[in-house]
């Protein structure tokens, strides 16, 4: 398997963990069953795009965000797949902004953890 495909799968594993852990620990916070991977998956390509435009937009008009592209990203991302995905409910501000912390958390522990064990060729250098 490619490095870029074990990046993305990875990258989607991710989303999904922290998808599921918002999920699990908020009330109002909710993913349709049948409507889980669909979700993982329009999550994760709004945030692939979302990403370097809100990086451009940071480093050219707000510099101080860019410490916190991955939070405005996952943010974004959230946001739009609510509007996009009837399946899936956020559940107010509040959770909002709680899921934006628990779905940036659990995707970046299983972004760690998911080159360690699973796609052992992540870890090492691009040659």
């Amino acid at each position: 398997m490619s490095r870029h495909i074990m990046s993305i799968a990875a990258h989607l594993l991710g989303n999904a963990v922290g998808l599921l852990l918002a999920a699990l620990l908020l009330d109002g916070f909710s993913i349709d069953a049948l409507s889980f991977v669909i979700v993982a998956v329009i999550f994760t390509v709004i945030e692939v795009i979302a990403s370097p435009l809100i990086n451009n937009l940071s480093e050219k008009k707000v510099p101080a965000l860019k410490g916190g592209i991955a939070l405005v990203t996952t943010f974004v991302g959230l946001i739009v797949t609510e509007i996009l995905i009837s399946g899936f409910t956020i559940g107010g501000i509040a959770n909002l902004l709680a899921s934006t912390l628990l779905v940036w958390l659990g995707a970046l522990a299983a972004g760690i953890l998911i080159p360690m064990f699973l796609f052992k060729e992540l870890r090492e250098p691009k040659k």
